[in-house]
């Protein structure tokens, strides 16, 4: 072997000196468990040797494993890590089964590769995946609750029969599987079948739930009834089988129609939250709402319950693993009490969705994300067999208008996305079961819908709806006497007096309850002169207008109905209504209340800084205000003497918040 020569020995020095250092070991990637036992799991993601980090740099989310690289669903940036900036670090992430494994890829994002065009929910820039820096193992679910194939995503609702209970849950396979329930955790020795049923891509109407982009595999959608439930008892229950995996055990507290009470917890437009960021905005004031109700079922101890959530259920709009994320969600209080829905725009309007007359061209539109009412019917089953068909593949929408009854209220929902006028099947649905009401059996009537008939929101494209709303629906609640109308779309409390035709004094208590999540929200009605201010003082319709995310709480005897608004960030009442069994209602027309130091204010402050003002305050000016004013601390001063719906009644204040 031939000595090294000067020259050789030169270049090899070179080599070494200039080109090795340049020359340095890839990213890496590591997770901290490569299986999970059951959603909402955490897995720990690590990263080293990230050279010259960029604030840009981004982790992807993919479910499957073998998506494009563009087709994510979600991301979240490495800064998120507090030792980002050494090339080092790590990003704790739940996640839920989505009935396939998952992968995580990092990649480097700088500020010049940003497309204009290629925006998220709130015209965000979406992150590129052009330089991949490293990527994870395949890994998933294991055995067990939330597995791969075993049961997911549990929630209950009433059929509408006595002694019924219906729980509905999601797998990976389509096999048999079964709901064993009975009156103790031991003694679940009763056994029904569950029915099963799934939906296809091909099924969707439109961009982006038919799209690689939107579209996930939904999984298979399981579906059982409990029988012969005695009233007021607890029944435990669990469901799947032994080839594919168990739920855990959960209970329930059966209807009671001898008990002469109902509990009810109601909202509207609540989404859900995901851990990541992703194409479309998501609610993280969903989780507090949910938090806060799931107290207040557990202080109930053996009281039956349900809860009402009057559309926009999900907030999907065609990325599909959102609406798993939202049963994941709502599954610690949905597998112990009904979880009732009607549809709202966020889950069904398409372009080419049947019903679409002239006047409402510009109201449905695409705001289902091409979804057409699909996820919705099959996920849920509501009392009834009201469906219209899609003109299309999709199936039939289902779930539209039913009601029901549950202690002393009769429950009613109605569609607002499909045709509701004089000669329609709704309407005449809605016309029938008004009429055939036992007032006796249930004397309140509670009539729930998404589009509200009444708001004070500067929401102009509706205008068209809630005039035909006004025009073929209100002398259907007046003239049955329908006590309490909640309504959801406008992402704010509003109360309204007992209201008819814009006058008050009777007809229906109007409630928009649409604050339990989605923070996007027109303003109040604007002034004439100044179309960027709203109203101040509100119009003396509105009663109470709060800017506080919340929900809110329904309980009734035979002689009085009270609803609360409770605020998620005290968990506290932040108004109240009462309604007997009269007709009369208390604390309708006129909002004080005794703040802790003992001055009366006016109640409808709340985020926004509105304050209500009655007419006659208005008209009559500061000398009638005070006389009122010494009125109500007159009345303070005595005992509470016969109740009617002109007497004030103090609540607690919204605080500024």
């Amino acid at each position: 072997m031939n000595p090294p020569t000067p020259l050789s020995s030169f270049f090899t020095f070179i080599f070494f000196l200039f080109i090795t250092p340049s020359i340095s070991n890839p990213p890496s990637l590591s997770l901290s468990t490569p299986s999970l036992s059951r959603s909402n799991n955490s897995v720990i993601v690590t990263w080293t040797g990230v050279d010259s980090p960029s604030q840009l740099d981004w982790l992807g989310i993919y479910s499957p494993p073998d998506s494009s690289l563009r087709n994510f669903i979600g991301y979240l940036y490495l800064n998120t890590s507090p030792t980002w900036q050494s090339g080092s670090g790590s990003i704790t992430i739940p996640l839920i089964n989505l009935r396939s494994n998952y992968k995580i890829r990092i990649f480097r994002w700088t500020e010049s590769e940003i497309v204009p065009t290629r925006l998220d929910h709130d015209h965000n820039p979406l992150p590129q995946p052009k330089h991949l820096l490293a990527e994870t193992e395949e890994f998933g679910f294991g055995s067990g609750h939330g597995s791969g194939y075993g049961p997911d995503q549990v929630h209950l609702a009433l059929t509408g029969e006595r002694g019924e209970m219906r729980v509905m849950f999601v797998s990976g396979s389509g096999g048999e599987s079964v709901v064993r329930y009975g009156l103790g955790s031991g003694q679940m020795d009763r056994v029904v079948r569950a029915r099963v049923g799934r939906y296809e891509r091909e099924d969707m109407c439109d961009a982006p739930a038919n799209t690689s982009v939107g579209w996930r595999d939904p999984g298979f959608i399981h579906d059982g009834v409990m029988v012969g439930l005695e009233g007021g008892k607890r029944y435990f229950y669990k469901v799947g089988s032994d080839a594919e995996g168990w739920s855990n055990t959960y209970s329930f507290v059966s209807p009671d129609e001898n008990s002469g009470e109902t509990i009810a917890f109601l909202y509207g437009d609540m989404g859900t939250s995901t851990p990541y960021n992703t194409y479309i905005r998501t609610q993280e004031e969903s989780i507090s709402t949910i938090n806060w109700i799931a107290r207040d079922i557990e202080a109930l101890g053996d009281k039956p319950a349900l809860i009402s959530h009057i559309g926009d259920i999900s907030y999907a709009r065609g990325y599909s693993w959102v609406w798993d994320h939202f049963f994941n969600q709502i599954e610690p209080v949905a597998s112990k009490v009904p979880y009732h829905v009607c549809i709202g725009n966020h889950e069904y309007d398409w372009p080419l969705q049947p019903w679409k007359p002239d006047w409402a061209m510009y109201i449905y539109a695409k705001d289902g994300g091409g979804e057409c009412g699909v996820p919705y019917s099959l996920k849920f089953n509501m009392p009834g067999n009201s469906s219209e068909l899609t003109g299309s593949r999709a199936p039939p929408t289902r779930n539209l208008y039913y009601s029901f009854d549950f202690g002393v209220v009769h429950f009613v929902y109605l569609s607002t996305e499909t045709n509701f006028l004089k000669g329609s099947k709704q309407y005449e649905f809605l016309k029938k079961d008004l009429e055939s009401v036992d007032r006796v059996k249930t004397p309140f009537v509670v009539v729930q819908g998404h589009r509200p008939m009444y708001t004070t929101s500067n929401e102009v494209r509706d205008a068209p709806i809630r005039e035909k709303m006004l025009e073929h629906l209100e002398p259907l609640l007046v003239d049955n006497k329908v006590n309490l109308a909640l309504w959801g779309h406008v992402h704010r409390y509003e109360r309204f007096c007992p209201i008819n035709n814009f006058k008050c004094g009777s007809g229906p208590v109007h409630v928009v309850i649409g604050m339990a999540g989605a923070d996007w929200q027109p303003m109040w009605e604007p002034r004439s002169n100044h179309q960027d201010m709203p109203v101040y003082p509100q119009p003396a319709r509105s009663i109470y207008r709060g800017g506080e995310f919340g929900y809110t709480k329904l309980v009734a005897n035979r002689g009085k109905l009270t609803l609360t608004y409770i605020g998620n960030h005290d968990g506290k009442m932040h108004d109240s209504v009462e309604i007997l069994a009269t007709g009369e209602v208390v604390n309708g027309e006129i909002t004080l209340l005794t703040t802790n130091e003992g001055k009366v204010n006016n109640v409808g402050k709340g985020k926004e800084g509105k304050t209500s003002y009655l007419w006659y305050v208005e008209v009559g000016g500061v000398i009638l205000f005070s006389v009122l004013v010494g009125f109500f601390l007159g009345f303070m001063s005595r005992a509470k003497k016969e109740v009617t719906n002109k007497e004030w009644i103090p609540l607690k204040t919204i605080e500024e918040a």
